[in-house]
């Protein structure tokens, strides 16, 4: 927590965010809310739970008002939620234990389920000598790998030394994911170029005799429902590790059908619906990972968090204790899965420090409670005329450690 006072002049003062004096509860301002509401909204509210809405049985809403009124009863939820952090955490030890051992679980049994269907592939692509199923084998392949990076990354968040790591390890979880993503969408392109090299080539391969179709079946089915099974379990999971396996568990569904449908095609008909299958599933490979790719990294450098979240910590400050004067500063970034939050408040004169103090300090873990945020600085002051205490950096300094 930081502790601030400094002067400033008239011309250059700021307008505070929030006045100390709007401290109504969400019930008031729910109350108000709907009981301005038109009728063709207000028969989508639950009677028992105003903050609820099923606009199903509302007619006559315009896209933009339904889309305008599902944000408004999101963030009136999101109070709610703030409210509750009054009673009781968000999430307790055990809560939080548990999760941690079904995520463990998941990522097991997935490590384990790619171990043995790899070996499977592996003799469909030597029976079958198809292009589709050989890159749905490297497919299989570079899950091993990449599940073994994503299980190194979760046991290296484990283990933290905090004079080495003072905030932690959480950024290895975006870090791990982008390594991951990566080496997919490598896959992809390697089996693009294959692809392309036996469309080149232009030669018919042998046809497939019955043994051979009863394999490349079997294996292949069999792939695609433990991979089935695995995408169910894993994609509830609140671990984003995890949901990382979901991703590519969904994804190996996908080339187990594309793969076979492609492999079983193109031996029946034309030979060239193989490879054109295989270029299908390359592409589709490094379009996806790409694009997870982006999300994470985007994630590791300070991208502000969504006006709704700004709006959910700007309700918890002001309302947090009746000393708080008014609300001048709120930030929220993303700093790796979790945000950093920076809240500015203005306080009395004359309070003495001892109290200031609690008060910062006691809005700080209310604040680090939310399960968005990962840590939370609160900065007191006596006024709000004032000009931003940190500049931003547009360029590195010429000296770096």
């Amino acid at each position: 927590m930081e502790a601030n006072g400094r002067g400033g002049g008239n011309d250059e003062a700021r307008a505070p965010l929030l006045a100390g004096r709007r401290r109504n509860s969400v019930g008031s301002m729910r109350g108000e809310f709907v009981s301005r509401l038109p009728k063709k909204v207000l028969d989508a509210v639950d009677p028992e739970h105003p903050s609820h809405v099923d606009f199903s049985r509302s007619k006559g809403l315009l896209e933009g008002e339904r889309e305008y009124y599902e944000k408004q009863f999101a963030t009136l939820r999101s109070f709610e939620e703030v409210d509750s952090l009054e009673e009781s955490n968000v999430i307790s030890e055990e809560d939080e234990l548990k999760e941690q051992n079904q995520s463990e679980f998941a990522m097991k049994i997935s490590n384990y389920a790619n171990i043995v269907l790899l070996a499977l592939k592996i003799y469909a692509t030597i029976k079958s000598g198809s292009i589709a199923i050989a890159a749905s084998t490297l497919d299989s392949l570079l899950d091993l790998m990449a599940g073994g990076i994503l299980w190194f990354t979760h046991l290296s968040m484990k283990s933290i030394n905090v004079y080495k790591y003072p905030i932690g390890k959480l950024r290895v979880q975006p870090v791990g994911i982008i390594i991951f993503a990566a080496v997919m969408a490598t896959l992809g392109f390697q089996v693009f170029i294959q692809a392309v090299e036996k469309l080149i080539v232009n030669e018919t391969p042998d046809k497939l005799n019955a043994v051979q179709l009863l394999w490349l079946y079997s294996i292949m089915i069999f792939a695609t429902v433990v991979k089935l099974a695995l995408w169910l379990y894993c994609r509830t999971s609140g671990n984003k590790i995890v949901r990382a396996y979901a991703k590519d568990h969904y994804f190996d569904v996908v080339t187990n059908v594309v793969g076979l449908a492609a492999a079983v095609l193109g031996d029946r008909f034309y030979w060239w619906i193989d490879p054109i299958g295989a270029i299908a599933l390359a592409v589709y490979t490094i379009s996806n990972w790409s694009g997870t790719v982006w999300e994470n990294a985007v994630s590791l450098v300070g991208e502000s968090a969504p006006p709704e979240m700004l709006q959910k910590l700007t309700y918890l400050a002001i309302r947090h204790h009746s000393q708080i004067k008014r609300v001048d500063t709120v930030r929220a970034y993303t700093f790796g899965v979790l945000y950093f939050v920076e809240v500015d408040i203005e306080l009395p004169e004359d309070l003495p420090l001892k109290e200031a103090h609690a008060i910062g300090e006691s809005l700080q873990i209310k604040i680090e409670e939310l399960p968005e945020v990962e840590r939370a600085f609160v900065h007191l002051d006596f006024e709000c005329d004032h000009k931003p205490e940190h500049s931003i950096l547009s360029k590195l300094p010429s000296s770096q450690p």
